[in-house]
């Protein structure tokens, strides 16, 4: 699923050389190193199948080409990522995430939703709020080809999308299949035309501001909104919450879907328990099962996690708000 990102070192301290009599005594200099996230690493994988600092890259808009036919897929995707092993090296004190608060006994959910026991992850139904959520592809929407996850923002121009800001840096080629699997886009492709992220993120790579929004050109003169809807942006939701977690495998055609509560990690980091989400998953939205509202995007922390069954993502406050204001008045 991508290399680890906890950097641990090694402490050596060189022992003073008693030589003889008439020889000086040495003492040798000692040499301490450090523990934490190195954020010079800040592009290693994640859950993205192939990941990248972003920056705000605009790109000439246009309509995108003609949705790809639907058609089966002729042969079984190619993994893309060796998965990390499944003991990784246990984390300092401070990187540990607290343990999820425990879930309401039920949550209702939305229609076209599954109704699996709250923790379990499988197959997301073709239908309703799945239909929002969809691959990134880099070339040809084709099986194998998606890299990660984004989902379908609401706003009055109806062409944002939602994704992690460590996915991509560019918007050459990168297209939006919502609501694709096993091969096909059943409601058709949309060119990605700008990446928005803050300053935080581009400038420092900042955990914290881990999520992009993207703007779509109209694809055969309609919105990707109009066609298959959009999720309300929230922010400033409670860190204890229980969410419907979306997401691509790299590996697979067909997105996860999960329903389990959330805590929080750190200050400004929300962290949820679903199993099956590697490489590829980044992006993918943490849907309030009780508001509708979009809380988060798989990534921040460990760019969205090291485990495949435990993934995070930045907390959604003021600073993504100020960002989808500015998305929003530069695709007007």
């Amino acid at each position: 699923m991508g290399q680890h990102r906890r950097q641990r070192s090694r402490r050596s301290l060189l022992a003073p050389t008693l030589l003889t009599a008439l020889s000086a005594l040495v003492v040798a200099a000692v040499v301490t190193g450090t523990h934490g996230l190195d954020l010079s690493d800040a592009t290693a994988a994640g859950k993205a199948a192939r990941s990248t600092r972003a920056a705000v890259v605009p790109a000439p808009s246009g309509d995108a080409a003609a949705p790809a036919p639907i058609a089966a897929p002729t042969s079984a995707p190619v993994p893309t990522d060796t998965p990390a092993p499944s003991d990784p090296p246990a984390p300092a004190p401070e990187d540990t995430p607290a343990a999820p608060a425990a879930a309401p006994v039920t949550a209702a959910p939305a229609p076209g939703t599954h109704s699996a026991a709250l923790g379990t992850t499988a197959a997301a139904p073709n239908a309703g709020e799945s239909a929002t959520v969809g691959a990134l592809f880099s070339g040809a929407v084709a099986a194998g080809n998606h890299f990660c996850t984004a989902s379908v923002l609401h706003s009055a121009t109806g062409n944002l999308l939602l994704t992690a800001a460590h996915c991509l840096n560019s918007t050459d080629g990168v297209t939006f299949a919502p609501g694709y699997r096993d091969g096909s886009a059943p409601y058709g492709t949309w060119q990605v035309t700008a990446i928005h992220t803050t300053a935080g993120w581009s400038q420092k790579g900042d955990a914290d501001e881990d999520f992009a929004i993207l703007e779509t050109a109209p694809s055969n003169g309609r919105k990707v909104e109009d066609v298959v809807g959009g999720n309300r942006l929230g922010a400033d939701e409670p860190f204890g919450a229980t969410v419907r977690l979306y997401g691509y495998p790299a590996d697979a055609e067909t997105p996860n879907l999960c329903t389990n509560a959330t805590d929080q990690q750190s200050s400004y980091q929300r962290v949820i328990q679903c199993p099956s989400y590697p490489s590829g998953t980044s992006g993918g939205p943490w849907i309030n099962a009780a508001t509708g509202d979009v809380v988060g995007a798989i990534g921040g922390y460990q760019q969205g996690g090291d485990t495949d069954d435990v993934s995070y993502s930045a907390y959604f406050d003021h600073t993504i708000a100020t960002l989808y204001n500015q998305a929003e008045a530069s695709a007007s």
